[in-house]
């Protein structure tokens, strides 16, 4: 008798489980486009576009998710050479702090750019956190930015910390 309790309820549950649908699905993303791998938290969408970075001109592919307002993303490209990969670092880091009329609030550089930055976007406070870095010619961008209010801290720290280069 207890078995077949456990059994239902067992079953019971699967089938509420199933019929969820989490706002967060992480999932873990190889590129194949760039030696990467990270950790989005919805199925992402990529798209390649020609851009100019402070008057160099480079195809550079973006790979997002959105989430409950809050945009996951990493851009990546590739610049005739280290030093001007290293310069289209600088050039992205500045673009989008503008972008959203920020001012940093943190920045730590190494090996790498990382920023926090707090400004707005059609009137709403608006949060951007991003990783920027240069590996010989291959430059990469891993951003988070949303409405201050709704970036969750443990969630943006979740898919920065899971970037790896490959």
């Amino acid at each position: 008798m207890q078995r077949r309790l456990f059994c239902a309820a067992s079953l019971a549950a699967t089938l509420l489980l199933s019929g969820c649908n989490p706002t967060y699905n992480w999932r873990d993303y190889s590129s194949t486009d760039a030696p990467y791998r990270i950790m989005f938290p919805a199925k992402p969408v990529t798209h390649t576009r020609a851009i100019d970075l402070n008057g160099m001109q480079v195809e550079m592919t973006m790979t997002a998710a959105e989430v409950e307002g809050t945009m996951f993303a990493v851009g990546t490209g590739v610049a005739p050479d280290a030093a001007q990969a290293q310069a289209a670092v600088a050039a992205m880091r500045t673009a989008l702090v503008r972008n959203i009329g920020a001012r940093v609030e943190r920045e730590s550089t190494a090996a790498a750019v990382d920023i926090d930055a707090i400004g707005s976007a059609n009137g709403q406070p608006m949060k951007l956190r991003g990783h920027f870095e240069a590996r010989g010619k291959r430059f990469y961008q891993v951003i988070v930015m949303g409405k201050a209010s709704a970036m969750s801290a443990e969630r943006t720290d979740q898919f920065m910390s899971s970037f790896t280069l490959l």
